[in-house]
């Protein structure tokens, strides 16, 4: 196994899994209703992943440019980790505007009450 594949393989895991420590304080934020902590989490996350996705980035460009890789189960789990936590990073996204827009409604309430 090519050692450039791995070093990818492992930046993206590292970081994808950095994010999902990220998502997941924020997902516990959430739930405690500290809406204003997630912003920031998030915004790292967000970061990492994208740090993750360039890695990502850099093996398919060079494909492109016409220098084959061999893709071992490694980098498989690697595109599925990182998929995987784009999707949890989308769904918390989501949680979050459920949860606010739930709070101000909640207030709104409470006042006329």
């Amino acid at each position: 196994m090519d050692q450039g594949m791995v070093d990818a393989a492992m930046g993206i895991i590292m970081n994808a899994g950095d994010a999902r420590l990220e998502i997941a304080k924020c997902f516990a934020a959430i739930a405690e209703g500290d809406f204003m902590r997630c912003e920031p989490l998030l915004a790292e996350a967000k970061r990492l992943l994208a740090k993750a996705h360039g890695l990502q980035t850099d093996i398919i460009q060079d494909e492109v440019d016409g220098v084959l890789h061999q893709h071992p189960l490694l980098f498989i789990h690697a595109q599925d980790t990182l998929m995987s936590v784009n999707s949890e990073m989308n769904i918390c996204r989501q949680m979050l505007e459920i949860c606010k827009n739930y709070e101000t409604r909640l207030a709104a309430l409470e006042k006329r009450g």
